[in-house]
């Protein structure tokens, strides 16, 4: 994946914001309301997330073994030695320089990758939430590496971290739900099974789109569960900078309310998407705001 031909720093930031824009609607919306410095941070960071997401779950994702993400671990310590080599790293490699931040999330995350290379079943909610911790509870903390909290007192950085990972974990369940029947036409159950077994709905049952009364009492459940990690998320906004509140509260309100758009559409996740209308988006926003105030 070498460079064709030298970006400029600009170049790169801007490449950054397209893949933002094109593929994380609610999430740019919520970029937009943040410091110019801040924002083209967190593209840098969502850019590179994406594309490692791609690797497993994108275009290439048939040819994508152990040793490309050995490779990706590889090309991403170079980028953190500011090294860069695709064009997109070069605002990455910007961005850890602006922001210092350790490099173990993002390595988290790759780990999170080999999991989707290995399993497409996961037993337990432990075993979920490892997944969910890896590929978006990481992306929590590079965030408030960048947001940059109030105070200097451990204890509060230590719960707006807690919180920033929850918020993190909060987005992918809401994620899994939402996706639910995209992911069983590819073979693929998110859900945990000691849960489907509990209710007493089957695996067959998931990849045939049985929505039954088994099936809302499972999603209730889910739903209930994802909910309390938004409910823990929220303890830890008031620690960051002020400047960093307004975005994060409209990200955890847009993404929450696609939980409410599930219900809406009585758990029928295998016939339609859910989504937050544009206006849904919209009126979230002042609410947002007042919470970012008020907290």
């Amino acid at each position: 994946m070498g460079m064709r031909q030298p970006v400029s720093l600009e170049e790169a930031y801007e490449i950054c914001r397209c893949i933002t824009a094109k593929y994380a609607k609610t999430f740019y919306l919520g970029t937009m309301l943040m410091s110019e410095a801040k924002r083209r941070a967190v593209w840098a960071i969502y850019a590179w997330c994406r594309r490692t997401d791609e690797l497993v779950d994108g275009m290439q994702a048939e040819t994508t073994d152990a040793e490309t993400l050995f490779n990706w671990e590889k090309q991403l310590e170079a980028t953190f030695r500011g090294d860069p080599i695709h064009a997109s790293d070069i605002a990455l490699a910007d961005t850890v320089k602006q922001y210092p931040m350790p490099i173990q999330p993002f390595k988290d995350m790759i780990s999170g990758m080999r999991m989707d290379l290995k399993y497409d079943r996961y037993q337990t909610f432990d075993d979920l939430h490892l997944y969910c911790y890896r590929v978006a509870g990481t992306v929590g903390l590079m965030s408030a590496a960048i947001m940059g909290f109030e105070t200097k007192d451990p204890s509060v950085i230590a719960t707006a971290t807690e919180a920033a990972i929850a918020l993190g974990i909060a987005m992918q369940l809401t994620n899994i739900l939402r996706d639910i029947g995209e992911d069983a036409q590819r073979g693929r159950i998110y859900l945990p099974l000691e849960d489907l077994h509990y209710f007493d709905y089957t695996e067959k049952d998931l990849l045939n789109g049985v929505v039954d009364e088994r099936w809302i009492e499972l999603m209730r459940f889910q739903i209930q569960r994802a909910r309390e990690f938004y409910q823990h998320a929220e303890d830890g906004i008031s620690a960051l900078c002020r400047d960093a509140r307004w975005p994060v509260w409209s990200s955890l309100i847009l993404y929450r309310n696609i939980l409410k758009a599930i219900e809406k559409n009585h758990y029928e996740v295998f016939k339609q998407r859910a989504f937050v209308p544009n206006s849904g988006k919209v009126l979230a926003l002042p609410w947002a705001w007042l919470k970012a105030q008020t907290s």
